[in-house]
């Protein structure tokens, strides 16, 4: 009797020892600036395990920059076994197991943290605290000079050249202007380099525009809206989009403002501040 109580108790000692490796450990993520994604994309968490990407699970976040979930069960061995963790947008549902090309944060484990942020080459490569730029106001898409106040062009006339200076993006984003009109953000159009055409002309005129990023407010006003408007007393804003993109409005990651005076020239280069410091999320994650 004796032999088999000690039989059992080595039998339980056993069944709850082995294996632990596999038992769920956490990983907690400490994250801000980030944005509401809407109910048709999420994010999701990735570790590098093995130099294979694998999944800590999916989350969102509220008007507040608010987690709905910050601790993540994972089985130990693998989370001790990650050298990074890498945080991807996803469509809502998502049938792909893998992760998308939208990364946005990325981070290197050193012991049990890994700090997390936009420039790790995992996410986009870069901080964007580099970029800088101007537009000028003009509208050459109708032809006249009644109206040169109504257009934002991301291009120096003398040239003509580009006035950005901005990073490649990788796979999966795409920059975007915007002319803050009344309140209002109204898309010149998304584009991958400071040179050459954007990729819509939804508002402007007839004739063909300068092959440079921008757009002219002449024709099919958003609702609220009256083209041609003066933009004088607004803003214009460069963005880095998700592509594809989640959203109509400004996506977070804003690195270029520029506050249009009301008594700014036309055709004439006005600057832009660097933003990037103030809309990059950053975060830590722990294991």
């Amino acid at each position: 009797m004796k032999l088999h109580f000690a039989f059992l108790l080595a039998l339980a000692f056993t069944l709850t020892s082995c294996d632990k490796d596999d038992d769920p450990i956490s990983l907690n993520l400490n994250i801000s600036g980030l944005e509401d994604l809407g109910s048709a994309a999420q994010y999701e968490g990735w570790i590098m395990v093995n130099g294979n990407p694998v999944t800590t699970g999916t989350f969102s976040v509220d008007g507040n920059g608010m987690l709905s979930r910050t601790s993540f069960p994972i089985e130990e061995g693998t989370l001790n076994d990650a050298t990074a963790f890498i945080l991807t947008i996803e469509p809502n549902p998502d049938s792909d197991p893998n992760p998308s090309d939208i990364h946005i944060l990325a981070g290197d484990f050193s012991g049990s943290s890994a700090s997390l942020s936009v420039g790790h080459p995992a996410a986009l490569g870069t901080n964007f605290e580099s970029a800088t730029g101007g537009y000028i106001l003009a509208t050459p898409t109708d032809g006249n000079m009644d109206d040169e106040e109504s257009g934002v062009w991301f291009v120096d006339p003398s040239g003509p050249s580009a006035t950005l200076s901005i990073p490649t993006l990788p796979a999966g984003w795409a920059y975007e202007g915007w002319a803050v009109i009344d309140g209002v953000p109204v898309s010149t159009g998304t584009f991958l380099s400071a040179s050459g055409a954007d990729m819509s002309a939804p508002y402007s005129g007839m004739t063909a525009g300068p092959p440079f990023p921008g757009e002219d407010f002449l024709a099919n006003a958003p609702s609220g809206l009256t083209f041609p408007t003066d933009l004088r007393g607004g803003m214009v804003v460069l963005s880095v989009e998700p592509s594809p993109d989640n959203s109509p409005a400004p996506f977070t990651l804003k690195p270029l403002v520029g506050m249009i005076d009301q008594a700014a020239e036309v055709h004439t280069v006005l600057g832009m501040n660097n933003n990037a410091t103030a809309t990059n999320p950053s975060g830590m994650a722990t294991r």
